[in-house]
């Protein structure tokens, strides 16, 4: 599904990124670790090719993808859930926001309709539909956020800090979502319960190194300080 190798990426003289080689199969669910600025976000927007490396070899999907345009495709088909949700909510409402995506993928005014529904049903958002989008507190900016993602219907998923200003009562329903989906997913994550609730498989980026560490609950106290 993504295959990466080589990558070296930097800003300014400093290497986040120091030729790492990184894969996620079909059925994968993996936990990204590591401290604050060790490269995690830039990892994912690489992916999603929102950054360009400076060397290395991005394929995806079976396809080497080096331009804006090759990305197309990926962004279809990957869920990207940012860390700021203020980054990917820019219509008036909620209703607007969730159905932006079927429908610039096309779908009927009936697809559209039954997708919103059934995607802010699964969230809990129900009757948050005419809500001002700006207006909503952090968590529920979350949640709406994932919904616009979800609503995509993607083959997976790259979520980056998702239980940010969640409650505890949110998080286990989102815990719920990822694990009864059919989905693979990469969760960029400092929580530690969530991790060790939703991922088979964890990596740890330190010092521009990726290191495979397994399983989670056994291996988090070694990469989560730092």
């Amino acid at each position: 599904m993504i295959h990466l190798k080589n990558l070296s990426f930097r800003y300014n003289s400093r290497y986040v990124l120091k030729g790492i080689d990184f894969s996620m199969e079909r059925g994968d669910r993996i936990g990204v670790v590591g401290p604050n600025g060790s490269g995690k976000t830039t990892l994912a927007l690489i992916i999603m090719g929102l950054l360009t490396p400076e060397c290395g070899e991005v394929e995806i999907f079976g396809r080497t993808r080096r331009v804006d345009a090759d990305f197309h495709e990926v962004r279809r088909r990957i869920g990207f859930l940012f860390q700021d949700p203020d980054d990917q909510l820019f219509c008036p409402t909620v209703l607007e926001d969730v159905a932006f995506g079927p429908l610039n993928l096309d779908k009927t005014p009936e697809e559209v309709r039954r997708i919103v529904s059934c995607t802010l049903e699964s969230l809990r958002l129900k009757g948050y539909e005419n809500r001002v989008t700006h207006q909503l507190s952090g968590g529920e900016k979350r949640l709406v956020s994932l919904a616009t993602v979800l609503a995509m219907e993607p083959e997976a998923l790259i979520l980056d800090e998702p239980t940010t200003g969640l409650d505890e009562e949110t998080t286990g329903r989102l815990v719920d979502i990822l694990t009864e989906s059919n989905l693979s997913y990469m969760v960029i994550s400092h929580d530690r319960d969530f991790l060790i609730r939703t991922t088979a498989r964890l990596v740890a980026l330190r010092e521009g190194r990726l290191q495979e560490l397994d399983p989670p609950a056994s291996s988090w106290q070694s990469v989560s300080s730092g």
